[in-house]
């Protein structure tokens, strides 16, 4: 026989209310106020929501973030023994009369989850909490309300630290633990970007009062949906053509439409990539070239035509900007690690290439010094281009016509070989600066109203509290935002190790998402290929899962982030560095936890989205203007 559970709140309701004549929450009864109209308000965010390793009621790991599963979450956190009527039993009446309200309306229902994680894993096992959750099933259920543990406490406490959540177990008078936990009541309301909106406590827990605010952030969402909005930063500053072609945001919905755009949709107009290269936006300082390759017209738009063009990949389908696409950050927006020609694996994400020009390092792992021998490795590479040496490459190039001519016109009478090959695909990238941003404006150029108060705050804290300024450098008259270092965040020895994630949140279709072993994935798939970054170049244990330092100019364009692609968004790097990244024997000794509350991870979090130059979409439009290398088509 199912348990009632309207008769379970009851008699608890009655016994508490006799025994200790406690005044009952408001939750409990009908709103004493009115309510503004939903979408009339706005629900700041209120910093990132934590994530961590929690277990399901099959006992299974999985992260939390991935059971948000880019849904609104009402998040609680109880135990199931919890007597106290406005405790726990109130926040599972709140959610049960939410759950109800999933049952009427489907759009509730297919949008929102409710979550309740136990504080008590010693004694809420994932049997236990499933056993519990049948006391709040309903006929018709709809809706989705998961309860959820930990392994252990342990586990559990970074948890309740990162939701400033403090608990403490009664004692009786022989000094025992008792079953009962003192706790201050909260429920967080977090939207399907992971970002904090609001939090509740015991006062503020009434069914209407979340309601509303659920609806608000839907029809807010809704409305960021209709507008086809890129990405507009903390300091108004957009990139109107950033984006990928086939945008596929709010994929997860079953209202979604295709926005995709094909290539001849895209405008493209060429622009003076040399005056880019030789006077340098605000901020950034000049570039620096080899003195045997000097920047000219000639030789960008040769190295521009090459970049683009497919033909130079083993089967002529692959160009260099199909992991560089101009429109998704000069990196790919879409991909965590990166896919060469007939989709094979390439085992890292691909670095944007805006500011390329002053690296002193290249891939991931630093091996290459200089662009010119750089562009080698992914013409070459068999799960990337492909070639099978630089002799095909070079074959390939004399065999189309046109480029001959183009070369010897750009090297003085030189013909295609792999310095000059190298020289004119170096030259072009040089050309990608990218600066003049809102932080620009505000901290060279003096223009106070720049950026926002909030963003001015955040550069307070990436160059105090939050210790950023450490590796992403900021001079006194320009900034590159990186120490050209290589560190060690452990993300390498996450991997490495094999403790990574156990289930993979996978949209099928338009609202059709499941959550997969990593144990299947595996079995179908390649295992992902050990990566120990500079230690595969140096061999000294020292380096091992050492990665160098990225920019962090256009940084809101280029996700997904990390030499793995393994954050999704900024929000979850900031979070991942304010825990102190993943502990390991050769962690770098800069890196360690950081403190910061919910608002200046927010603030933070402006200021990086402040970095976005101004030239970017003219930068873009040119790449669309370049020849894509037709294979019906011969160069002129």
């Amino acid at each position: 026989m199912k348990f009632n559970f309207f008769l379970f709140a009851s008699i608890l309701l009655f016994l508490a209310t006799t025994a200790t004549s406690a005044p009952l929450a408001p939750g409990y009864g009908k709103l004493e106020y009115l309510l503004p109209a939903a979408g009339s308000y706005q629900l700041p965010p209120l910093g990132v929501a934590a994530d961590g390793e929690v277990l399901d009621a099959e006992a299974k790991s999985v992260r939390l973030h991935q059971v948000f599963n880019q849904k609104i979450v009402l998040l609680s956190f109880i135990y199931s023994r919890c007597s106290d009527v406005n405790g726990c039993p109130l926040s599972n009446y709140v959610f049960y009369r939410l759950k109800a309200e999933m049952r009427r309306d489907p759009v509730l229902a297919e949008r929102f989850k409710l979550i309740s994680l136990s504080f008590d894993p010693e004694n809420d096992t994932p049997e236990t909490l499933r056993l519990y959750s049948t006391n709040f099933e309903q006929s018709g259920d709809a809706g989705e309300w998961q309860f959820l543990t930990t392994k252990s406490e342990q586990a559990l406490l970074p948890i309740l630290e990162l939701y400033q959540q403090d608990i403490q177990r009664q004692f009786n008078d022989k000094a025992e633990a008792t079953d009962d936990i003192s706790h201050i009541l909260r429920v967080f309301l977090i939207d399907s970007n992971k970002r904090i909106r609001n939090i509740y406590s015991v006062a503020f827990l009434h069914p209407e009062l979340l309601l509303n605010d659920i609806r608000t952030l839907l029809m807010e969402e809704e409305q960021m949906q209709e507008k086809d909005s890129t990405l507009i930063t903390a300091s108004n500053i957009t990139a109107s053509l950033s984006r990928a072609g086939d945008d596929k945001q709010g994929y997860s919905r079953k209202d979604y439409k295709t926005r995709s755009q094909s290539l001849n949709s895209r405008k493209g107009q060429a622009t003076d990539l040399l005056k880019n290269a030789l006077n340098p936006p605000l901020g950034l300082p000049a570039i620096n070239t080899p003195e045997n390759n000097p920047l000219t017209k000639e030789k960008i738009s040769l190295g521009r035509r090459l970049f683009y063009d497919r033909r130079l990949s083993l089967n002529s389908t692959f160009s260099c900007a199909m992991c560089h696409i101009p429109e998704q950050g000069f990196t790919s927006n879409e991909l965590g690690t990166a896919i060469g020609i007939e989709g094979r694996t390439v085992r890292r994400n691909t670095p944007t290439i805006y500011n390329v020009a002053y690296a002193e390092k290249l891939f991931h792992d630093g091996r290459e010094e200089n662009l010119e021998q750089q562009v080698w490795g992914p013409l070459l590479a068999k799960n990337e281009m492909g070639n099978p040496s630089i002799g095909a490459v070079l074959k390939i190039i004399r065999q189309i016509p046109g480029y001959t001519t183009l070369f010897k016109a750009a090297f003085n009478g030189k013909g295609p070989d792999m310095e000059t090959t190298g020289m004119a695909l170096a030259a072009y990238q040089r050309t990608l600066v990218s600066a003049d941003s809102a932080f620009d404006r505000w901290h060279y150029g003096k223009q106070e109203h720049a950026i926002t108060t909030a963003t001015k705050h955040g550069f307070k804290l990436f160059t105090g509290k939050a210790q950023c300024v450490n590796c992403h450098k900021i001079g006194p008259d320009n900034a590159l935002f990186t120490d050209q270092q290589m560190h060690n965040t452990g993300i390498g020895y996450l991997e490495s190790m094999g403790l990574n994630k156990r289930k993979e949140s996978i949209t099928l279709a338009p609202g059709v998402t499941v959550d997969v072993d990593q144990s299947i994935i595996d079995s179908v798939g390649e295992p992902p290929p050990t990566d120990l970054g500079l230690y595969e170049i140096t061999q000294n244990p020292d380096d091992r899962w050492k990665y160098k330092t990225p920019s962090l100019r256009n940084i809101a364009l280029t996700a997904p982030y990390m030499h793995n692609g393994s954050f999704l968004t900024l929000q979850e790097v900031i979070e991942f560095y304010n825990q102190g990244g993943i502990a390991n024997e050769v962690l770098s000794p800069l890196i360690k936890p950081l403190h910061l509350s919910g608002s200046e991870k927010s603030d933070l979090l402006a200021f990086l989205q402040s970095l976005t130059g101004s030239n970017v979409d003219e930068l873009i439009a040119d790449a669309f203007a370049a020849p894509v290398g037709d294979i019906t088509v011969t160069i002129q």
